[in-house]
């Protein structure tokens, strides 16, 4: 397996379109939300993957359907626990760790957004 260095600064651009959020499963709430993606392991059918991922702005409903740790590349996010309540702002630089089953709301606030993941289902 190659070593891979992760970019600080892939934009949504450098992506590859992946429909919406909501052919991903979630629930759009506000906007269009369009979704894009770059693989840097496995696919995201995998037991394990990573990737960069990003949307336009808006807001979406997702159940996660898997753990993941992700740190922001570029944007702005508000996630918002919504089991507990509890609402973060993320900028670039910034990461969380969600487990698999979570409710999270998220609000992209600025035009567009990209993280990277890991992923375990």
């Amino acid at each position: 397996m190659p070593l891979i260095t992760l970019e600080k600064d892939i934009q949504l651009s450098d992506l590859d379109a992946w429909g919406t959020v909501a052919d991903l499963g979630s629930q759009i709430l506000e906007g269009e939300v369009k979704a894009f993606g770059k693989m840097t392991f496995g696919a995201p059918t995998h037991p394990v993957s990573s990737a960069y991922f990003g949307t336009t702005q808006g807001k979406f409903r997702m159940v996660y359907p898997f753990a993941e740790q992700a740190t922001v590349v570029t944007g702005e996010v508000i996630l918002t626990d919504e089991a507990t309540g509890q609402s973060t702002h993320y900028k670039a630089g910034d990461s969380w760790f969600v487990t698999k089953g979570t409710p999270v709301l998220w609000e992209v606030v600025s035009e567009s957004f990209v993280k990277h993941y890991f992923a375990v289902v």
